[in-house]
């Protein structure tokens, strides 16, 4: 009996370790890095006269390479999906400046390959007084989202209706991270985002948390990981932080351009541009395509 009972127990062994050596060779099929990127450039209004473009500083790039299933530029450290391959960048320095854009061509098997071009183009865009006043006043202003007013934060199709597929009711994103974030465009150029406005009395509180897109937030690398509600992180946390805004005007609507990981209201990703649909002495209407190419994103912005 006893004999019996220890060829069971080799057998159920041999079993196991046979099981395990099945569940290891998992196959996961080729991995293939993109090779040959081609990038090209087309800058709008470039002619043998105008090399460098009519001075609305767009550049419409097209990457393509062998092997490769999707894209991603980066420009400014802030990263953007081009699924096909094509991104528009409007380039908002005075004068005659050189960019440098890095396009990531993606294979199978999470396999990448880098190709990095420069790009000079020439900008004379210069934004009407007003536009100034109202992002500066005498040296700077400081804006919230009007969380009191209907459709203060928006979702629709890209270049469609902006709050087509969802509109916020007022205060409808109470507690999540937003309302309480403040924006402070300076004379000098600089862009303070207050990720806490309501925890600073009495002495400067750098902590906070924002609202976000998930996938796409964590680009921030922050101190923690939020809620995830649905398609949405709340309550990410983050510190205070500044960046660069400027102004363009591609296609004659003013619009809004902020370095690096600067945002306004949901981080998106992207390309950080912000298009002004509307404003007046106090307030302006935002639109923002997010990072994935697939929506776009409304903001009413008052100043405090």
């Amino acid at each position: 009996m006893k004999n019996l009972k220890y060829l069971l127990t080799s057998l159920l062994s041999v079993l196991l370790i046979i099981t395990s050596c099945q569940d290891e060779d998992i196959t996961f099929g080729d991995i293939t890095t993109p090779s040959n990127i081609q990038i090209e450039i087309d800058i709008v209004g470039a002619d043998t006269s105008n090399p460098n473009g009519d001075g609305s500083g767009v550049v419409n790039f097209v990457a393509t390479a062998d092997n490769a299933t999707a894209y991603q530029f980066v420009y400014n450290n802030a990263v953007s999906s081009a699924p096909a391959g094509y991104k528009t960048y409007s380039f908002a320095n005075l004068g005659l400046n050189t960019y440098t854009v890095s396009v990531i061509a993606f294979g199978t098997g999470g396999a990448s390959s880098t190709e990095v071009i420069e790009v000079e183009v020439l900008s004379l865009y210069e934004p009407p007084a007003e536009l100034i006043t109202l992002l500066t006043g005498d040296s700077s202003r400081t804006f919230r989202i009007k969380s009191e007013a209907p459709s203060h934060f928006g979702l629709g199709a890209i270049d469609g209706d902006l709050n087509g597929f969802f509109a916020a009711p007022p205060n409808d994103k109470a507690g999540v991270g937003m309302y309480d974030d403040r924006y402070t465009f300076n004379i000098d150029g600089t862009f303070t985002h207050n990720v806490d406005g309501t925890n600073d009395d009495p002495v400067n509180d750098p902590t906070g948390t924002v609202f976000g897109r998930d996938g796409l937030i964590d680009q921030l690398n922050g101190s923690g990981s939020g809620t995830v509600n649905g398609a949405d992180v709340e309550n990410y946390p983050y510190q205070d932080y500044s960046e660069q805004w400027t102004l363009t005007a591609p296609g004659g609507t003013e619009t809004i351009n902020l370095t690096g990981i600067g945002f306004i209201g949901y981080y998106i990703g992207g390309d950080h541009t912000y298009e002004i649909e509307m404003r007046s002495a106090n307030e302006m209407v935002l639109r923002a395509t997010d990072g994935n190419g697939e929506f776009d994103w409304g903001f009413i912005l008052i100043a405090e």
